[in-house]
């Protein structure tokens, strides 16, 4: 008879496959939505018999424990930066970049609080910090399972074995990662050692080109020049339209209401007396971080990640801004999204920056969007353009209203019943939670449509309202809004030039078309050519730098 209890033992074999199990896994883990498959995960990653031979061939010696410490922390540590690939594919639809996106965690965390709420989202941060912790005691007691695995007159065999394996998964390697040609192909891919050579490579590459951008920032032709933007006799006002991306003008999901409010705007602001010009331009991001859009256009320089942003920041180039108010521009910043301090602001060259708690919103917020993208315009109205004035105003107005998590969506008030914005607190109340919506895409991209057709809807009252003395209005999207709810894959977004004729005229060498609706064949420009043709467009003959 079996002694008391041995049924409840787990064999060595079961052990050992549990063990070798977790270490697969975590070799294969995905780094993107689309490689989620079985297909994936029945794959045999090249390191699997190279970690399981070396730990059977290390055994339970005490320096041993040492090494595999190291290969847990490697393995962990991979884990997460897979993890963060993951979500950075998912949300901003490129990978994640280890030395330029650490400082988007805060933003990130701003952004899930205001989506799912603070007690959520302190569950869901603890929920990945538990994960990592359970992964890495996962491969602890796997890679223990594994040095005890074998008696030790097998550990010699195991270790021949672990240095052939490891020639050839460097072989493989060095093959996908085009080093070399070798004759014969193995279907396998060495997946961790892989992404880690990757991620090495970028952190290289995105240093050497910091040192690029910070010589690209030194080189400004405008520095000191002047009779800048000469040609302009009234307010510019440069909006940006959150996630308003090129998918609202050819997805047909999106496109039949969009175009819709676009071509209905053209006619009443036709009508109305003004001249309308529309094109596409390629924003640096996608998904989110507006300011590296905002930056992009302010500079005249490509700011794709927060190491350029960073770099612009300590350079002291200048911005558009700056050189408004050089000539003769008071320079301000309209940003109801910035709720936290905004240091960094102090060296783009705005003369007033109306935040969130200075545009006077009484109501209750929608979810993590601070006011409504009308109130937003009346307080630039009220706090800027009302009143006697000794300068022309230069602004730069981010909107929130379409940002996620686009629940709930306000209704265009009249103008004059907006007041304090105490009237939105039924609709900020109204509906289901973010939360609920999330659960479902398409509820999610329903939402995200109305959202931006309402800010469409407010930019095009506004220019309305104020035709009889128009501001030129410089009106673009940021960025397209994640892959999974632009259902699209570019970085354009539209354009659109509006007031009055003898100026919009002048934006003709932009390569744009007339009206609101650009035509699907429009040429895409970057969006950091945006600086130095707004200059050249303005400006009859700078005087000598």
């Amino acid at each position: 008879m079996a002694p008391s209890g041995a049924h409840l033992r787990t064999p060595a074999v079961l052990r050992l496959a549990l063990a070798a199990l977790i270490l697969h896994l975590v070799l294969v883990q995905p780094t993107q939505p689309a490689a989620l498959t079985l297909a994936a995960l029945a794959t045999l990653p090249l390191e699997l018999p190279v970690i399981l031979l070396a730990l059977v061939a290390i055994g339970p010696g005490r320096w041993a424990q040492g090494l595999r410490a190291v290969l847990v922390a490697a393995l962990t540590l991979l884990a997460v930066l897979k993890g963060a690939d993951f979500a950075m594919v998912t949300a901003l639809s490129r990978a994640f970049n280890p030395v330029a996106d650490l400082a988007l965690i805060d933003a990130g965390l701003n952004v899930l609080t205001g989506a799912m709420g603070h007690a959520l989202a302190t569950a869901a941060i603890f929920g990945a910090v538990l994960a990592v912790g359970l992964i890495a005691a996962a491969l602890w007691w796997a890679t223990g399972v594994c040095s005890t695995a074998a008696p030790g007159r097998v550990r010699g065999a195991a270790a021949l074995g672990a240095l052939a394996f490891a020639g050839v998964a460097v072989v493989d390697i060095g093959d996908r990662l085009g080093r070399w040609d070798p004759p014969l192909k193995l279907p396998g891919e060495a997946f961790t050692a892989r992404f880690g050579i990757e991620r090495a490579q970028m952190a290289r590459d995105t240093l050497a080109d910091l040192a690029r951008f910070n010589a690209a920032a030194a080189d400004d032709p405008y520095v000191g020049a002047t009779g800048l933007l000469n040609l302009i006799d009234r307010d510019v006002i440069i909006v940006f339209i959150e996630s308003y991306g090129q998918t609202s003008l050819d997805t047909p999901l999106y496109a039949d209401l969009h175009r819709q409010t676009l071509a209905a705007g053209e006619g009443r602001l036709a009508a109305a007396g003004l001249a309308m010009a529309s094109g596409l331009l390629a924003s640096p991001t996608r998904g989110g971080q507006s300011w590296l859009a905002h930056a992009s256009v302010a500079n005249g320089l490509w700011i794709d990640g927060q190491t350029r942003y960073g770099a612009v920041l300590a350079s002291g180039r200048q911005t558009l801004y700056h050189l408004a108010r050089t000539a003769g521009f008071h320079t301000a910043a309209v940003m109801p999204q910035i709720t936290l301090e905004w240091p960094e602001a102090s060296v783009m060259g705005f003369d007033t920056i109306l935040a969130a708690a200075d545009l006077g919103y009484a109501g209750e917020p929608f979810n993590w969007v601070t006011m409504p993208d009308q109130f937003t315009f009346a307080a630039l109205d009220r706090r800027l353009r009302e009143g006697p004035r000794e300068k022309p105003l230069f602004v730069q107005l981010a909107t929130g209203t379409s940002h996620a998590p686009w629940v709930p969506v306000p209704d265009l008030l009249p103008w004059d019943a907006i007041g304090d914005g105490r009237i939105y607190n039924a609709i900020a109340r109204s509906g289901d939670p973010p939360r609920v919506v999330w659960r479902d895409r398409d509820r999610v991209r329903a939402q995200y449509r109305l959202a931006i057709d309402y800010a469409l809807q407010t930019v095009l009252a506004y220019a309305e309202r104020h035709a009889a003395d128009p501001p030129l209005m410089i009106v673009m999207g940021d960025h397209q809004a994640a892959s999974f709810v632009a259902l699209d894959e570019r970085p354009g977004v539209p354009i659109h030039v509006i007031g009055p004729a003898h100026l919009v005229e002048r934006t003709a060498s932009w390569g744009l078309s007339p009206g609101l609706l650009p035509p699907a064949d429009a040429p895409v420009r970057p969006m950091d050519e945006v600086r130095d043709l707004f200059i050249k467009a303005f400006t009859a003959a700078p005087g000598p730098s």
